[in-house]
């Protein structure tokens, strides 16, 4: 029985993994550093903070860690408010769990300031009950924690929430707190395809088919 629905944000609830990308790619320049290929999936799950810890170290950036967050969700804030995108499909999940008392929440490595602006241009209020961030909780994805978080805010089991999740560390910290766990297909992560099916429970194209007669919700 889901009792509650978990939402990784970007690349699972909104469309935003390729903002990232372009961010990197124009920060890192500023140092005249050149964006390591692998670099995105090197960073994988780990929080905002974990992540700028991560810029700090490897590439040897003078800035404190404050003035690196600063400057991300400044570089951020207008692509998140004007060309981020609700996922195809989501808005429907919504209204099916809003309707039939499915509880939800949001687990995000991304800063608290732009997953609170998501909300709110995107006016979900009044589906999301509980946001967590990597930063609020003692690790980062692939941990559990941030999911184990929000179960606990919502009052609910791990194994009585479904977490939907576009990334594999984001998968294994689902699984690894005892949910279900739904990969999202998201372009960004096309390579890691195989993988995510391999490791969650389902997989989704398009939210609105998890509603179907025969999806996941009918069969809960």
């Amino acid at each position: 029985m889901v009792k509650a629905v978990i939402f990784d944000l970007d690349g699972s609830l909104v469309d935003s993994m390729w903002i990232w990308h372009a961010i990197d790619i124009e920060y890192l320049g500023k140092f005249g550093i050149a964006m390591p290929k692998m670099l995105q999936k090197e960073i994988g799950g780990k929080s905002f903070s974990e992540t700028a810890v991560y810029f700090k170290e490897r590439f040897q950036l003078p800035d404190t860690l404050q003035q690196i967050k600063d400057d991300w969700n400044r570089m951020a804030w207008d692509k998140y408010t004007h060309q981020a995108p609700i996922k195809n499909g989501v808005r429907e999940v919504l209204e099916y769990c809003h309707a039939h008392h499915i509880l939800m929440g949001i687990a995000t490595s991304n800063s608290r300031e732009l997953v609170d602006n998501i909300v709110s241009v995107h006016r979900l209020e009044q589906y999301i009950s509980c946001i967590v961030t990597g930063c609020e909780v003692p690790k980062g994805k692939p941990a559990p924690d941030v999911y184990l978080a929000v179960a606990q805010k919502l009052g609910v089991l791990p194994e009585e929430c479904l977490v939907f999740e576009d990334i594999v560390d984001g998968i294994i910290a689902g699984k690894s707190a005892g949910m279900k766990v739904c990969a999202v297909y998201d372009k960004h992560s096309e390579d890691q395809d195989e993988e995510k099916r391999r490791l969650a429970d389902y997989y989704t194209y398009e939210f609105k088919e998890l509603i179907a007669e025969n999806g996941i919700f009918a069969a809960s």
